[in-house]
């Protein structure tokens, strides 16, 4: 007997350095493919899928600024890279047989749509994943606090925020042993704690928008779609 998604309307946050695999830097696209496909069995469950995607593997706009870049500029670039990861996956996405719409907050048209709205939306009722790329448009706001906004003007029912690590820790668990995870963590208590999975302005907005995260390990095969079906996944932040 299929089960049913828990949620009807998913943003999904990949970091860029999801897509560089063991290379360090770039693109792998043997993990593209594998993450490609492990969209693909979402999709079937019927649920609707948009996704924000990082820069990271292709441009750190905070190592730059620290050699000497204009702020803006770095960050603008690092919107840039964020196109080009949404780029591969698209290409990834379509060739798995997923119809998929790019669209960006800079307009770029000969790639990719302008972000509109309302466009989005329908595009997700007729079945379409939607890449978000270009950030929020503007310098100074990070991936996650795209990841935020466009879950609350899509009105989205969660952000699944992939990472390293099987959700949320009260300390980094690569340099202490020690640390807790916790199942579920309030938003208040994450920006409280200063819990660096997203960003203060991100769990702010989710906050007042009333979208519940989780946090989890994407390089566990399947876990994407436990979490679309409401498996024991990660760590949920909520209130």
């Amino acid at each position: 007997m299929k089960t049913a998604p828990r949620y009807r309307r998913v943003l999904l946050k990949l970091s860029g350095e999801s897509l560089q695999g063991e290379e360090g830097f770039g693109i792998d696209w043997a993990v593209v493919n594998r993450i490609a496909r492990e969209i693909r069995e979402v999709r079937r469950t019927g649920v609707q899928l948009a996704l924000v995607i990082g820069g990271g593997n292709l441009w750190r706009g905070i190592t730059a600024e620290g050699s000497g870049m204009d702020r803006v500029t770095a960050d603008y670039m690092g919107m840039i890279a964020t196109v080009m990861n949404g780029l591969a996956l698209q290409n990834a996405l379509e060739n798995a047989g997923v119809p998929t719409r790019l669209q960006t907050a800079i307009e770029m048209q000969k790639i990719a749509e302008p972000f509109v709205r309302r466009r989005a939306i329908r595009h997700l009722e007729k079945g379409r994943v939607i890449i978000f790329g270009g950030g929020t448009g503007s310098p100074f706001l990070s991936t996650d606090t795209t990841a935020s906004l466009r879950a609350a003007e899509i009105e989205a029912d969660v952000i699944l925020k992939a990472t390293k690590v099987d959700g949320v820790y009260d300390s980094d668990p690569k340099k202490n042993p020690k640390a807790r995870r916790f199942d579920r963590i309030s938003y208040a208590e994450a920006i409280a704690r200063r819990l660096k999975v997203m960003d203060t302005t991100a769990f702010s907005m989710c906050m007042e928008s009333r979208i519940p995260i989780i946090v989890f390990n994407m390089f566990r095969t399947g876990n994407i779609k436990r979490a679309v079906l409401g498996q024991k996944v990660g760590t949920l932040v909520a209130e």
